[in-house]
């Protein structure tokens, strides 16, 4: 089993992917625990305040480090593993660093909102930073979401077809081939011929240069670092 304790304010974001897809039926099965600690239940402030101006002026507001501080506190008395900052600065997501962390058994996610945490608070809590992209989000909730998604992919037992997590996307450097079901004509087009011939080193041979053919055409920094790598 593997064990995330969320860290933030909006416990409904990370109760929702609980209830989604193959994720609860996985919990059943204690493959995955996923918990959540509200930084607003441990503000010693009488309004239940998170947030105030930040020193040196600027926009927005930023979270005190109090609450914060008390709340992983909290979350490392339910779990034991490194707390992970959802931030830009951190090191990028991808397939490599999803299948290290994988290999934990418990983590603590601390999510952000506003225009950040006080950098003291972080600086007393934090092991390590992930990033999940270039681009800003409403709160770190949603980032923890893709962060636990991309782990438990690679975690034992979360997917049903162990095989599944290999054939996908970005595992060998390209992106996945594409699928074909039932009807073999579809509005006059017509399922690879290939793929209904049974033979098994054809139909690799032929899913391998599809994708190929999409990473070069959609994808040509990820085309270039494979060839790269196979030449």
């Amino acid at each position: 089993m593997i064990k995330f304790v969320c860290v933030g304010l909006f416990n409904e974001l990370i109760d929702a992917y609980q209830n989604y897809s193959i994720v609860p039926r996985a919990a059943q099965k204690d493959v995955v625990s996923i918990d959540f600690v509200n930084i607003r239940a441990y503000t010693k402030d009488k309004h239940k305040n998170t947030d105030d101006y930040p020193y040196g002026g600027g926009a927005g507001m930023g979270m005190t480090p109090q609450p914060v501080y008390d709340a992983v506190q909290a979350a490392k008395q339910r779990a034991d593993g490194p707390v992970v900052y959802l931030s830009p600065i951190g090191k990028k997501l991808d397939n490599n660093l999803a299948k290290e962390y994988s290999a934990h058994k418990s983590m603590i996610l601390l999510c952000g909102h506003y225009e950040g945490i006080d950098q003291r608070a972080l600086d007393l809590v934090v092991d390590e930073y992930v990033s999940v992209g270039d681009y800003i989000l409403t709160g770190g909730e949603i980032a923890a979401m893709v962060l636990m998604d991309s782990i438990l992919r690679y975690h034992s037992g979360f997917l049903g077809n162990a095989q599944s997590s290999f054939e996908e996307s970005f595992e060998n450097g390209l992106l996945e081939y594409p699928q074909y079901t039932r009807p073999e004509i579809f509005e006059g087009k017509r399922v690879p011929e290939v793929l209904l011939s049974g033979h098994h080193e054809k139909i690799k041979e032929f899913r391998h240069n599809s994708s190929l053919e999409l990473t070069q055409k959609y994808r040509p920094d990820l085309y270039e670092s494979y060839q790269n790598k196979h030449r």
